[in-house]
């Protein structure tokens, strides 16, 4: 089992930048596919990045490619999301999540498990 912490999130104004930060409890993050989210007022939680156990492969929604940079460090149990040229439409709660295994997935419900939440607000 993990548990996972958010940080990093606040008030920017657009074109700004954020980093994010997911600290993770455990000694088998490596074992662990992570992925960031978010979830704006009044609709789902939409799919943002994510990367393999490794690290080594990230995967991105069409709205944040070229912005957004997912990155994992196993030995520190830690999974960011540098977020560049940030856009008023990227304001959200921004959830880490995690599951156990090899496949990476999407879709919320994939995710065992799930941080707090940390509000990103882009102001324009």
């Amino acid at each position: 089992q993990v548990q996972l912490v958010e940080s990093g999130g606040g008030l920017v104004q657009a074109g700004g930048s954020l980093r994010l930060s997911c600290v993770a409890s455990g000694r088998t993050f490596n074992q662990y596919v992570t992925a960031w989210f978010r979830q704006a007022p009044g609709k789902e939680r939409d799919f943002v990045a994510a990367t393999s156990r490794s690290g080594a492969t990230p995967y991105y929604a069409d709205s944040v490619k070229g912005r957004f940079t997912i990155s994992k460090d196993n030995a520190k149990n830690t999974v960011s999301l540098q977020m560049n040229s940030l856009k008023p439409e990227d304001t959200a709660v921004y959830y880490c999540a995690a599951n156990q295994g090899y496949s990476v997935s999407y879709t919320p419900r994939f995710y065992d498990y799930w941080g707090q939440g940390t509000q990103v607000t882009v102001s324009s």
